[in-house]
């Protein structure tokens, strides 16, 4: 049978999936989060909730008023997208839920690393990198962010500037240098 004809199931997904595509949390640690994450995260939740899940019960309600459910494009889709807002919403509630806010300000000026330092470290090869520590829902790769998880942030945190730190890597082992540290100041954002 063609799959575009197949019937999606209507149950609960596993929590991995839910979080459309998000790391699930390490067996026993905590969700660190920065305040700015925490509130962008609260945000979509929030607009889930209060505009774009409205406005689709709207929509699968006139569809569904048009009379044959079974090909009306309109209902299946909304349903559709219905289920996928709903799972969106349980994810990052229970995320919220468990969230525990770091404030990476609280370390300004403090040459150690910690959860939401920015810090820039060499290869033995004397290449440079910048990366930031940041949360699990909130890195972002592309942006030099990496998740508090993250093999690499875990081979920095506690170091400070000057150490080295040893990272194992697919091609393997590597030493890195931590050239600089740095924190956002108290009230930035």
């Amino acid at each position: 049978m063609n799959k575009a004809f197949t019937r999606e199931p209507d149950g609960d997904l596993d929590d991995d999936e839910d979080g459309a595509g998000s790391a699930p949390l390490p067996a026993g640690g905590k969700n660190y989060i920065t305040p700015q994450g925490y509130q962008r995260l609260r945000a979509e939740l929030l607009g889930l909730i209060d505009v774009e899940r409205p406005k689709m019960v709207e929509v699968v309600h006139w569809a569904a008023s048009n009379g044959d459910r079974s090909e009306n494009g309109d209902y299946l889709y909304g349903k559709k997208r219905l289920r996928e807002i709903d799972r969106r919403i349980r994810f990052l509630t229970k995320r919220l839920d468990i969230a525990e806010v770091a404030d990476p300000s609280l370390h300004h000026g403090s040459d150690q690393v910690f959860f939401g330092a920015t810090v820039t470290y060499a290869n033995h090869k004397g290449e440079e990198r910048t990366i930031t520590i940041k949360g699990i829902d909130e890195a972002d790769n592309l942006q030099g962010q990496v998740s508090w998880v993250a093999p690499i942030a875990r081979a920095l945190l506690k170091a400070r500037i000057g150490d080295e730190v040893r990272l194992q890597t697919p091609g393997g082992p590597e030493t890195l240098e931590v050239l600089e540290v740095q924190y956002p100041a108290p009230g930035e954002a």
